[in-house]
């Protein structure tokens, strides 16, 4: 029996081919990160949602992710863009403040403000660009700030007032998007919507308009796939949908109390700083030799609990902050804070602890390098960033998180599907050759 050895060189030249890894620069995958703020991770089961539902299918879903603490929009994306806990990036509220001189930033006007984010840790789209990629950023939290006097290449920064609902801007800042992946060959871009953080805010998660929103998030996912598909990036294009929080409904109710601060401590002789009105967090700086006598009034307080930053549990990852004031109070989930007069108008709200269910949210991702019709066990953000890098090819700056806990969710080693013949197909080949010769 002999086997003709034209088709011996040809079957071995296959088995070569495919047992090769990927090593050219060309073969690397592109990512997006697209953040929907607020998006609850059980949003999407009591509303019709056929894109989301088909994402699932094609890629992977977690049955929940868990934010850190602070389950607030600025704390939280830059948790997942660096991989670092609060305490470490010191990004510890949506305000930017300041207890010495009482400065209090709004959310929407740190966005740019430098000061505010740059503390250090490098976020993954400098990570990204020093090792020689392209990276841009659309409204997400911290991409519109420079680190170590670097920006990052391509930025969109949502000016106060902007509307957050306009799907005609949603479908325009996609293609835009894809544009710059396929025509000028960036590979990293994240994108954010605020919604439906704002509906839950204004109506309550549980108000037939938050449904309405989720409907038209799950249409502009659709969307964003027929975009990737008419930019022939399917086969070189990664995709993480994630979000920053949970929502809850805010306890208003006549039969309710509502928490005022000031009922129990007078805050005007025993605090020089403090932000009281921002749903369920807050944060107090008492005066010269007060510290004592705030915790032991405010312990008095119902629905919620005080620490001492040096006592706040270690989980957290909040106590080592050095930006944090030395007072944390946190509310029970649903009860807002108040601290003198009754201010708060929310329907909604987070900030509570990150393990309760209402603030915890989503996590889906498709593309080469992902299974397909997975469900994973729920994991942390704080994963997220090297499991961005693995994706990207990129040497991870030091953080707090692991590729173990989302290497179920790609194919073997990261590697994407690959076109050929496979090794046990070949070798099949080659058996029913030398066989039948």
């Amino acid at each position: 029996m002999k086997m003709r050895p034209q088709l011996f060189l040809v079957l071995m030249a296959g088995l070569c081919v495919t047992s090769t890894p990927l090593k050219k620069s060309e073969d690397k995958k592109k990512l997006l990160l697209v953040s929907f703020d607020g998006f609850r991770w059980d949003y999407d089961q009591d509303v019709d949602t056929p894109n989301l539902d088909q994402m699932a299918l094609d890629g992977v879903k977690a049955k929940y992710i868990t934010p850190p603490m602070l389950t607030m929009t600025s704390p939280s994306h830059f948790t997942t863009i660096t991989g670092r806990w609060v305490e470490d990036h010191e990004v510890v509220h949506n305000m930017m403040f300041n207890t010495t001189t009482n400065l209090k930033v709004p959310h929407k006007q740190t966005l740019k403000r430098s000061e505010w984010w740059d503390n250090g840790v490098l976020p993954l789209w400098i990570t990204a660009q020093n090792q020689g990629l392209k990276t841009a950023s659309v409204f997400f939290p911290g991409g519109g700030a420079s680190y170590r006097g670097q920006a990052v290449n391509r930025v969109l920064v949502a000016e106060v007032g902007h509307p957050d609902d306009n799907v005609t801007e949603w479908r325009q800042n996609i293609d835009m998007v894809m544009s710059w992946f396929s025509q000028e060959d960036f590979h990293l871009v994240t994108l954010y919507f605020g919604e439906p953080d704002n509906v839950g805010h204004a109506k309550g998660p549980d108000h037939p308009d938050r449904k309405k929103i989720i409907r038209q998030i799950d249409d502009i996912i659709g969307y964003l796939r027929e975009a990737i598909d008419r930019h022939n990036l399917a086969d070189s294009l990664n995709v993480i949908i994630t979000s920053d929080h949970g929502m809850t409904t805010v306890k208003k109710r006549p039969q309710v109390d509502e928490i005022i601060l000031n009922k129990y401590l007078n805050l005007l002789k025993l605090a020089s700083f403090e932000i009281l009105d921002y749903g369920g967090f807050g944060i107090l700086t008492p005066r010269p030799g007060k510290e004592q006598e705030v915790v032991d009034a405010l312990s008095n307080a119902p629905n919620l609990t005080v620490y001492k930053k040096h006592e706040i549990p270690e989980s957290f990852h909040l106590g080592k902050s050095e930006r944090l004031p030395p007072i944390v109070v946190m509310a029970d989930l649903g009860f807002n804070l108040n601290s003198r007069l009754i201010v708060y108008v929310n329907k909604g709200d987070h900030g509570f602890h990150n393990g309760e269910m209402d603030m915890k949210t989503i996590f889906r991702a498709f593309g080469p390098s992902f299974k397909k019709n997975f469900v994973s066990e729920p994991f942390d953000s704080i994963h997220i960033y090297p499991l961005m890098c693995k994706l990207l090819q990129i040497q991870p700056e030091p953080h707090n998180g692991s590729v173990d806990a989302t290497k179920d969710l790609l194919w073997s080693g990261g590697e994407p599907q690959r076109a050929g013949l496979s090794v046990a197909l070949l070798l099949s080949v080659l058996v029913s050759s030398l066989w039948f010769s």
